[in-house]
């Protein structure tokens, strides 16, 4: 088993449809360690997406990560990566597969209802930046 980072976004949030997003990983035996609902300050969104920093849309981005709760979740599970993410679908919901968590939720590219981890060193810098580990 390993451990992964799931997180609902904040439209996801506001939208509450947390817990139908829940429901999709327990049914796909995945194991909820650790769940908060939290708020992310601007310090710990900018760190959590430091890869984009450079890119046009970080501002934006980092406004949007902080612009309500999120519910922020340790998952494990048999290959939790690459499982998680195909379960999620695609990162633009208009190109995910029917079934998938940003079909059935998300609304735009931004605004996709979930993020997932896409690797062991990825889940183990989010989780250390979310819930200290």
């Amino acid at each position: 088993m390993t451990s992964t980072y799931f997180m609902i976004k904040p439209e996801a949030v506001q939208a509450q449809v947390f817990g139908e997003i829940l429901t999709l990983a327990a049914r796909n035996r995945f194991r909820v360690d650790r769940l908060e609902m939290r708020k992310l300050t601007r310090e710990t969104a900018e760190e959590f997406y430091a890869e984009h920093k450079e890119r046009s849309f970080f501002g934006e981005l980092v406004s949007y990560m902080t612009s309500g709760p999120v519910v922020a979740i340790k998952l494990s599970g048999d290959e939790a990566q690459p499982r998680l993410r195909q379960l999620v679908g695609a990162t633009n919901p208009a190109e995910a597969t029917p079934g998938t968590g940003r079909y059935m939720f998300g609304k735009s590219l931004q605004e996709n209802a979930v993020h997932a981890s896409d690797s062991p060193e990825s889940a183990a810098r989010e989780l250390g930046i979310i819930f200290g580990e």
